[in-house]
């Protein structure tokens, strides 16, 4: 393994363990990621060190994820592992997943308590009114989402670069959508 290979590997351990994974899954996926050739769990265990029970709870949690794609190679009776080349499917699958496990239960208790407090009578009290606000952006952000998932990745791919430009326009102009302040610039303006 070259250096760059084990620095790579390494750091997405760091930082699945930000993502809601820990270190080894991360390490599984980075090595078969960065892999031209499906690996087994006993090649992955190889690899990296670890033993076979965690490589092959890692390689379950990268399924589940459906991160990782189980192959089958003529004449060897051993899984093999591979992770899909198409990087945008790969994001779309991380969003969809965070949103499933994240998004999605956030929704939903935001909603139970929203109902508990009408039942209750006290859909006026500041609580109720900001859960209500918070609800409301974030279901706005998950129907753009959604549009956003049902577009062909090659459209989104030029739609993303689209954003960025537009973005630089807007900057550029400060007139067509009124920019918000940062606090580096209102401190600034108040000089």
């Amino acid at each position: 393994m070259t250096r760059i290979e084990r620095e790579f590997i390494l750091h997405f351990g760091e930082m699945g363990s930000r993502w809601g994974i820990n270190r080894t899954v991360g390490q599984i996926y980075a090595l078969l990621f960065i892999s031209d050739a499906p690996l087994c769990a006993d090649g992955i265990c190889e690899r990296l060190g670890f033993s076979r029970s965690n490589v092959s709870m890692g390689l379950k949690e990268l399924q589940n994820w459906r991160l990782v794609i189980r192959k089958h190679i003529d004449g060897d009776r051993r899984e093999f592992f591979t992770t899909p080349t198409d990087l945008m499917a790969i994001v779309r699958t991380l969003v969809e997943e965070r949103k499933k496990r994240e998004i999605d239960p956030t929704l939903t208790k935001l909603r139970e308590l929203e109902l508990e407090s009408a039942d209750a009578g006290q859909t006026d009290t500041y609580a109720t009114a900001r859960i209500t606000e918070l609800r409301e952006l974030i279901e706005s952000m998950t129907a753009l989402y959604d549009d956003l998932a049902r577009i062909e990745t090659e459209r989104l791919a030029t739609l993303l670069k689209a954003g960025s430009t537009l973005s630089k326009l807007v900057t550029a102009t400060g007139r067509v959508i009124p920019m918000r302040s940062t606090p580096k610039a209102a401190a600034n303006e108040d000089k």
